[in-house]
């Protein structure tokens, strides 16, 4: 389904600048921008996969992951195809690397309007819907469509983004996104550009921006790599970083496994693990998180001012240690997050 793109800037000739993603690319006619679903067609850029759902499932909200957003509720999961990055570890090859003409040669996909996709999410009792799998960004229109119907119907809106977008989608999108997790791949721009092929300045901009100017709730994941961004020094000054911004931004630091073009890097050792975890605490944030292992005591989020257990986590499942959502019931710390 063909969905005209509005956030353009039109050139000579028909050759049509794409504004949805720090790409900003440059189309002529017939051409396609580097995420792989929009293309120049007589001099307008059209979105192919408006209404396209490649992967649709209902996910623990803490699969996003997000630790202070609804604990123990729930999400309908959407995903497209396409990507504007070309991370060589990526989990959702399968989808972010295909095109849409394969959607039909693999019978990849149904049907699934704006209007559908909130009627789903009504009717199985969810309390947000997640924007997720591939890159969320590079379906904007799709989303935003959707979340418009999903915010006047009292369902929230959550997307899982490596935080490439342009600040005319920030500005659009924020008014309806409650939450997000951005992914913070690495912390150098040669580490962005020889492995993702795009840029860390735009992804820091929004983090900040997101966190500093708007009402969405905003967790951080970093995916730690042995031997490419697991060293104290890098480590540090991510987290040193979220923590000048808000210390109260929850860091997921997560572990890798082998994936997709990079198969020649080792697991992730707990012990990586657990050294980026007191890294981030010595920087100050308040709440850092591990992931991709089994670790529930690194799972668990603690009062940052008594240190009281508030929320075990075990996997997916959680157990709250409170009686008022977002207090200690200990020392009535007031716990950033969204509860309810």
């Amino acid at each position: 389904m063909l969905k005209e793109s509005e956030l353009v800037r039109p050139l000579k000739n028909q050759v049509v600048q794409c504004r949805v993603c720090e790409h900003f690319c440059t189309l002529r006619p017939e051409e396609w921008g580097r995420c792989g679903v929009r293309v120049n067609r007589g001099g307008k850029i059209y979105l192919t996969v408006y209404g396209k759902a490649v992967a649709v499932h209902i996910d623990p909200i803490e699969k996003k992951p997000l630790y202070h957003f609804l604990p123990g509720g729930r999400a309908l999961s959407i995903g497209t195809l396409g990507c504007n990055m070309r991370c060589r570890w990526c989990q959702n090859w399968e989808i972010s690397q295909t095109r849409p003409h394969d959607l039909d040669s693999q019978g990849l996909g149904q049907d699934l309007l704006p209007e559908q996709l909130v009627d789903i999410a009504v009717r199985e009792g969810v309390e947000a819907i997640a924007y997720t799998y591939n890159e969320p960004t590079v379906f904007f229109e799709y989303t935003y469509d959707t979340a418009v119907l999903a915010y006047e119907r009292g369902i929230k809106n959550i997307y899982v983004s490596n935080g490439f977008m342009s600040s005319e989608v920030l500005e659009r999108l924020s008014p309806y996104l409650d939450s997000i997790n951005i992914d913070l791949k690495g912390f150098t721009e040669a580490f962005y550009q020889e492995y993702t092929g795009a840029r860390l300045a735009p992804v820091k901009r929004n983090i900040k921006t997101f966190a500093q100017e708007t009402q969405t709730w905003v967790e951080v994941t970093t995916l730690v790599i042995p031997g490419l961004n697991d060293s104290d020094e890098e480590l540090r000054a991510c987290a040193e970083w979220l923590s000048g911004i808000n210390p109260d931004i929850p860091w997921h630091i997560s572990a890798f496994h082998p994936a997709y073009e990079m198969q020649d890097r080792p697991r992730t050792p707990p012990s990586t693990l657990e050294r980026a975890y007191q890294i981030g605490q010595d920087a100050g944030l308040h709440f850092v998180y591990v992931g991709n292992i089994w670790d529930p005591t690194r799972e668990s989020t603690y009062c940052p001012n008594c240190g009281a257990l508030l929320i075990r986590r075990s996997g997916f499942n959680t157990h709250m240690h409170w009686q008022m959502p977002g207090v200690c019931p200990k020392c009535g710390t007031h716990i950033p997050g969204v509860w309810s």
